[in-house]
């Protein structure tokens, strides 16, 4: 901003400015406010943008009014025509004008993209990056079947994170696969509003839904009958599928639904496709054989 010209006192604002806004602006993300005390919009506007600006401090995220009648310099550098003005800035730079917006989902979809996008450097992005090879740690120990040491990792991470979605899903998951589906469902039932409708959460209520299918140790050798003497036993083998999952089996499980889909998709409502969709989320959609099942339901859906 050049100041060549200017009062002291124009001078002293744009100083105040480099200070309060540019300077934070390098790391974070400053949501910026041009109001007026005469402006009855603004007033409106403030309580959204204080409890937004509240919520997303650990996110890097801070707000700094501007009263224009105070500071005509800076908001004639800023071009303000009409307030309520609000701007995003980052490292110097107007990253968003937010001003369109003025409800508090509006406002938050708008930021949850930019933070997406800027290496914004929050205590809550610096825990993620701590916590991500945790998570990683987690998943690739229950992975290999170790259970009951992955909800140990889990449980720590959870204690560092306690609302953290994909610490709350893994420990749900390994919680099932070690055997106590009643304290994963009783931790799920306790998820936060906030995290609640979050994919991992819903990868981790689908574990414990189809945990409920059928016992390791279920003996399969009567589903096995059933299916010999009739191919068309639909009910032997969504039976036999819940019990080949809960072995881990899941080559073979993913069979027996594949097979009642392409003999009747509508088979009691569908179940044998809502079980598949269930079983591929609980593995994973970034893994492979999922990628691979999906590419085989498509092919028998839509032939």
């Amino acid at each position: 901003m050049a100041t060549l010209g200017m009062s002291a006192a124009e001078k002293d604002a744009l100083e105040t400015f480099r200070r309060d806004v540019v300077e934070p602006s390098m790391t974070g993300l400053v949501i910026l406010d041009f109001w007026a005390e005469w402006c009855g919009p603004c007033k409106q506007l403030t309580p959204i943008l204080e409890k937004i600006a509240a919520d997303y401090a650990a996110k890097g995220v801070s707000l700094v009014k501007i009263d224009v009648d105070a500071n005509k310099t800076i908001a004639a550098q800023f071009r303000v025509q009409s307030i309520p003005t609000v701007y995003a800035l980052f490292q110097g730079q107007l990253v968003a004008d937010l001003t369109p917006a003025r409800t508090e989902s509006q406002l938050t979809r708008i930021l949850d993209q930019l933070l997406a996008q800027l290496p914004i450097e929050g205590e809550a992005q610096q825990a993620e990056a701590e916590i991500a090879p945790l998570i990683d740690m987690g998943e690739e120990v229950l992975a290999g079947g170790d259970a009951a040491r992955a909800v140990s990792i889990f449980r720590q991470i959870s204690e560092m994170a306690p609302d953290h979605p994909e610490a709350m899903s893994g420990l749900a998951r390994a919680l099932v696969a070690n055997g106590h589906v009643e304290e994963a469902r009783a931790l799920l039932d306790g998820v936060p509003e906030s995290i609640a409708g979050d994919p991992a959460i819903a990868r981790a209520r689908s574990a414990v839904e189809l945990a409920g299918a059928a016992a390791p140790d279920v003996d399969t050798k009567d589903y096995e009958r059933r299916i010999a003497a009739d191919a068309g036993d639909l009910e032997a083998r969504y039976e036999l599928a819940g019990a080949l999952m809960a072995r881990g089996e899941r080559d073979a499980a993913a069979d027996q639904l594949f097979e009642i889909i392409g003999r009747d998709r509508d088979w009691n409502e569908g179940a044998a496709r809502t079980r598949l969709l269930q079983f591929l989320e609980v593995v994973g959609l970034e893994d492979p054989w999922v990628s691979q099942q999906r590419r085989r339901l498509s092919a028998i859906l839509f032939t």
